[in-house]
């Protein structure tokens, strides 16, 4: 009796620990191999990304055709501060976008937050208004504008490009604020009308207060769509000391040469604002605290 519970039961325990054991490995080396090839995947992809920035960079310290520097230099920064416009065409793209972000988002907050706890059929046809709006290409109304701003005298001006820079961003910005207000749970403002706050007032004190990744996401739209742009500016400005950055790096090329040099240092100019404005608030990018808002109700 004891000899067959001896025998029979050794192999049969292990058997049956041991096969889910062995599943669980085969599982967890396919996901560890399935992790490997995202990662290789991602790695190539922002290596290849990277490889025109990489150029870009490289050239901009790079010694020109004329220059008597050897090695990495910053000699071609200088030359492009000191001997053209360069400066000038940096303060304007900083008025226009700065103003541009202010704007866009002031109004978008407000209005997405109607939208957001809005259910009223005006609210209904004024969000499908914001999406036709938003579906229609900014080419479309350049010609119109043009037409318009140049009887207002905002042509060749840099409030004109401000004021299309904020009606285009408009439209997204309000978008983007209306689908963070969803995430913020009512029951928050619920509780401070009870406190007595107004509806403004839970408006700035509650929900704006747990919107700060909403609102700077909404920034970094209208900062980028703003410093990025060209197409409006080459319509709308003229006049050399009114070039936003973006007309600047296209000055540079002529019919049959261009200076590459400076093209590429310009550009390092143009790509150091969005990287240190993401790298600085790339932190508060968190959604983290509104959920804990409403422990313990």
């Amino acid at each position: 009796m004891s000899a067959v519970v001896h025998a029979h039961p050794q192999s049969g325990p292990v058997l049956g620990v041991a096969g889910p054991a062995k599943n669980k490995r085969v599982l967890s080396e396919a996901g560890d191999r399935g992790r490997w090839w995202r990662f290789t995947a991602i790695l190539i992809i922002t290596a290849i990304v990277l490889v025109p920035i990489m150029v870009t960079v490289v050239l901009a310290f790079t010694p020109g055709p004329t220059s008597t520097a050897t090695g990495l230099t910053f000699e071609n920064l200088s030359n492009v501060f000191s001997k053209t416009l360069a400066a000038t065409w940096l303060q304007n793209s900083l008025i226009t976008t700065l103003s541009t972000v202010l704007v866009s988002v002031a109004v978008a907050a407000p209005a997405g937050y109607v939208l957001s706890r809005g259910r009223s059929k005006a609210v209904s046809g004024y969000s499908l208004l914001l999406f036709v709006m938003q579906s229609l290409p900014i080419i479309t109304s350049v010609v119109p504008l043009f037409i318009l701003f140049a009887a207002m005298g905002l042509v060749d001006n840099l409030l004109g490009i401000t004021i299309i820079y904020v009606g285009s961003t408009m439209t997204v910005a309000t978008w983007m604020m209306a689908a963070y207000f969803d995430s913020i749970p009512i029951s928050l403002e619920e509780a401070s009308w009870i406190d007595g706050c107004s509806v403004f007032g839970s408006f700035t004190k509650v929900v704006l207060r747990n919107s700060l990744p909403g609102i700077l996401s909404t920034a970094i739209f209208a900062f980028l769509l703003a410093w990025n742009d060209y197409l409006v500016a080459i319509v709308f400005l003229r006049s050399n000391e009114i070039f936003t950055l973006p007309m600047g790096v296209q000055s540079f090329f002529q019919q049959n040469a261009t200076d590459w040099t400076s093209v590429m240092a310009l550009a390092v100019v143009m790509m150091l604002p969005p990287i240190i404005v993401f790298a600085t608030l790339n932190k508060y990018f968190s959604v983290g605290g509104i959920g804990g808002s409403l422990a313990g109700r």
